[in-house]
């Protein structure tokens, strides 16, 4: 008698994963850029070139055009004709604006958020942990992100999307500040996470005064940078 043959096993097709498409080479060279710009990786006063930035991204001198175009018009750069790209210094007009914006949005959205509920506590408290791991490495660029998330936890929970969205498109130049003053004055850093807490206190024991006091106090003292530039 003979042996029984096993049955053949049929081969399943092999799933490959497709390689991530990158972005069109116009927006790689504008993220690189405005990051770079955001972090102070590139500070104000730092003149780009056309040509560094190709190399740096690995594009071609088209893209780098089409990107700092766009960077142009949102006001971080200043193109000037066969010389390159001026990154623009955080100015003491756009600081007395921004602070005067933050201050009417804020206040008003800390007074609605109250009462607090656990998930925005849960989440603020979260964010203050982040904040003070990032502050013991000296992340400051990670910092000023966790420091802005914060305030705008406390926006989107007040309700007003029209508020929401334009809270958002400050987005940038508050994260821009941010990394300035942390690099100009790096006693607000501690101070600043105190003062976040202070916020947090008054929201979880449901003081909408106290709540719209600490987030006055805490946005108000950038006010004195709007005396000159913060580089």
């Amino acid at each position: 008698m003979s042996a029984a043959v096993a049955p053949a096993k049929i081969a399943k097709p092999v799933k490959t994963t497709k390689p991530a498409k990158q972005p069109p080479a116009a927006e790689r060279v504008y993220s690189h850029i405005k990051q770079a710009v955001l972090d102070r990786r590139y500070e104000g006063g730092t003149l780009l070139t056309e040509g560094d930035l190709a190399e740096a991204v690995g594009v071609s001198r088209t893209p780098v055009r089409e990107a700092l175009l766009r960077l142009e018009v949102e006001g971080l750069i200043r193109l000037y004709p066969k010389k390159g790209a001026l990154v623009l210094a955080v100015s003491a007009q756009e600081i007395a604006d921004v602070v005067e914006t933050r201050l009417l949005v804020e206040q008003h959205a800390a007074r609605k958020a109250v009462p607090a509920g656990p998930g925005l506590i849960a989440r603020l408290e979260e964010l203050l942990e982040e904040q003070k791991a990032q502050a013991a490495a000296g992340d400051l660029a990670a910092l000023s992100v966790s420091d802005r998330c914060f305030h705008a936890e406390i926006v989107r929970d007040a309700g007003n999307e029209i508020l929401s969205r334009l809270y958002d498109q400050l987005r940038d130049r508050q994260l821009r500040m941010g990394v300035a003053v942390m690099h100009s004055h790096p006693d607000r850093i501690a101070k600043n996470i105190t003062e976040h807490t202070e916020i947090l206190e008054a929201l979880r024991a449901g003081d909408a005064d106290a709540a719209a006091a600490a987030v006055h106090q805490h946005v108000s003292w950038v006010k004195h940078l709007a005396r000159g530039d913060a580089r």
